[in-house]
Formats: structure tokens, sequence, C-alpha cells
């Protein structure tokens, strides 16, 4: 059991970190073939910040990313960030705020 509750899932050999998850592809995949939306992808990383070097440091600090759900674009051509969460973390919720202020990049829950 993981600590969110959620239950890995496969699907058609994707394995999925959430049953939401899972579920949420399965309705992006018919509106996709419905012609509804375009280019969908999934697990898409956004360099929030970028890795640096402190000063004295022999290591350099990894970039800070997002790593969204669901990408795809809508019936107006706009790209739409999407993440499955049962559980909000302060850590999601800072990223998400991130994303916004840095990239301009709205990201909604489902």
């Amino acid at each position: 059991m993981s600590k969110y509750g959620n239950k890995k899932t496969e699907l058609y050999g994707i394995t999925f970190d959430s049953q939401r998850e899972a579920s949420r592809w399965l309705a992006l995949k018919a509106l996709e073939r419905g012609g509804y939306i375009t280019d969908l992808k999934r697990q898409v990383p956004i360099e929030l910040v970028t890795g640096i070097r402190l000063p004295g440091s022999t290591r350099k600090r990894p970039a800070i990313r997002l790593v969204v759900d669901f990408v795809y674009r809508d019936n107006k051509n706009q790209l739409i960030y999407e993440d499955s969460k049962g559980m909000e973390t302060q850590v999601s919720k800072i990223k998400r705020h991130l994303a916004k202020a840095l990239h301009g990049i709205e990201v909604k829950t489902v």
C-alpha cells in the first residue's frame, strides 16, 4: 500500500500510479479517438528551476521539475496540462504555483 492509498494499475502494458490516473487516460484516449483532443502525452516533465551549483560545493543541485500526468491540445488548439490527484500535498501545490508564476502554465487537477 502506498503512502496516499493509491494503487498502481496496469492497462494495455502501461503502468499508472493510480486507478484514477488510469481511468482518466482511458477517457482522454476516447476523446482523442473522437477528434475532440489531439497530441495526447503522458508523464510530461516541466522544468521549474534549473539545476545549480552552490558556492563552495562540488555537487550540483538537480533541477526542480513538475511531472504532469497528461498534456494535450483541446478543440481550440490550446495546450491543456492535467494532473490526477487523489491527495493534494504541499509540494504539489507549490510546484503548480511555480509553473503558473514562472511559465504561465495552469495545471488542472482532476
